[in-house]
């Protein structure tokens, strides 16, 4: 049970947010305050009162055995002169309008895939009329020590050979995967604070970061998440974010802007903006204490961040997030 109220304007609400962002973790207690804000052109926010004690648990996932430890699991991805991996489609889950859920077989029921926090895999496609294969990187949804699948989620483009091929996949049919393809490489408590700027299936990276987070009981770091989408169908893994929103309401929170809201939408309207930004991040003075992770469509990187020259060239900070005193340091694009 919870009730919603109305609450101060913007600048009590960055006072309230900055406060967030700078105070350590606290324990669970009554009282825990949700904030969920509606800007980008409407102004305003309301915040949800959470009553009761904070859940202690870990999202169901059990803190491996000390025997387990000992031996670690066979991976399946291993990179350096592995070739592509085949693996069957073992089941195709319908999303939304345009998005699938896909869980693919390791190739031994006791393996893991192999990855490490943050990097994605590259699938490779060769149709009967294609003089050259089509590859594509993607990033897993699935947690990196699961044994016997990888799972992705994936939007299917109207012009796009390999993911409307996916989309038609059934389950029985293989596709080659190849990984691990490195990103950030992530470690417990490596930042106090971990901001994310995401939009459509620039989602998938932020989930394996967030996910690998708020498993460790170790890791204390806070995560504030901002996700822009066209429609509210299109959140990705929304289930996913409230149960984190639940679990850990005082070191996540969750910032939905839509496109094309519902009339009883009482989230962000319109694009993500630079008041937006300027609200809800933790501040450009906290140095390494803080991380800015950006991923979206072309549009979304050259208005927050500027685009990355290529897989491994960064390019140079540019958009809302240098006006708003970022550094590069504190930015990664993926």
């Amino acid at each position: 049970m919870f009730a919603r109220q109305m609450f101060r304007p913007a600048n009590a609400l960055r006072q309230q947010v900055r406060r967030y962002a700078s105070e350590a973790p606290k324990s669970g207690g009554n009282g825990l305050l949700y904030t969920s804000i509606a800007l980008a052109g409407v102004g305003g926010a309301y915040f949800y009162l959470r009553g009761g004690q904070a859940p202690t648990g870990q999202g169901g996932a059990a803190p491996p055995s000390a025997e387990a430890k000992k031996v670690p699991a066979k991976a399946a991805f291993t990179g350096g002169e592995q070739g592509f991996v085949s693996l069957l489609l073992e089941s195709s889950e319908v999303i939304n309008h345009n998005t699938k859920k896909l869980r693919f077989k390791l190739p031994e029921e006791d393996m893991e895939s192999g990855l490490p926090v943050a990097s994605a895999v590259i699938t490779k496609y060769k149709g009967p009329n294609m003089e050259k294969p089509v590859i594509r990187p993607y990033t897993p949804t699935s947690d990196t020590d699961q044994k016997g699948y990888v799972e992705f989620v994936i939007k299917r483009y109207p012009n796009g050979p390999m993911s409307s091929h996916i989309h038609d996949m059934e389950p029985g049919q293989r596709l080659d995967i190849k990984g691990p393809i490195p990103k950030y490489p992530w470690s417990p408590n490596k930042h106090e604070h971990v901001a994310m700027i995401a939009g459509g299936t620039g989602i998938t990276p932020m989930w394996q970061v967030a996910n690998a987070i708020f498993k460790n009981p170790e890791d204390k770091t806070k995560v504030t998440l901002i996700f822009g989408n066209i429609s509210e169908e299109d959140i990705l893994l929304k289930r996913e974010w409230e149960r984190l929103e639940n679990t850990y309401p005082q070191r996540f929170r969750a910032f939905y802007v839509l496109d094309n809201p519902p009339e009883q939408w009482q989230g962000g309207k319109g694009y993500v903006t630079k008041e937006l930004l300027k609200t809800v991040l933790p501040e450009p003075k906290e140095g390494e204490k803080i991380k800015v992770f950006v991923c979206g469509p072309p549009g979304m990187y050259k208005a927050i961040s500027g685009g990355k020259k290529s897989p491994t060239d960064q390019g140079e900070l540019e958009g809302y997030l240098k006006e708003l005193g970022y550094s590069k340091d504190q930015v990664y694009k993926f």
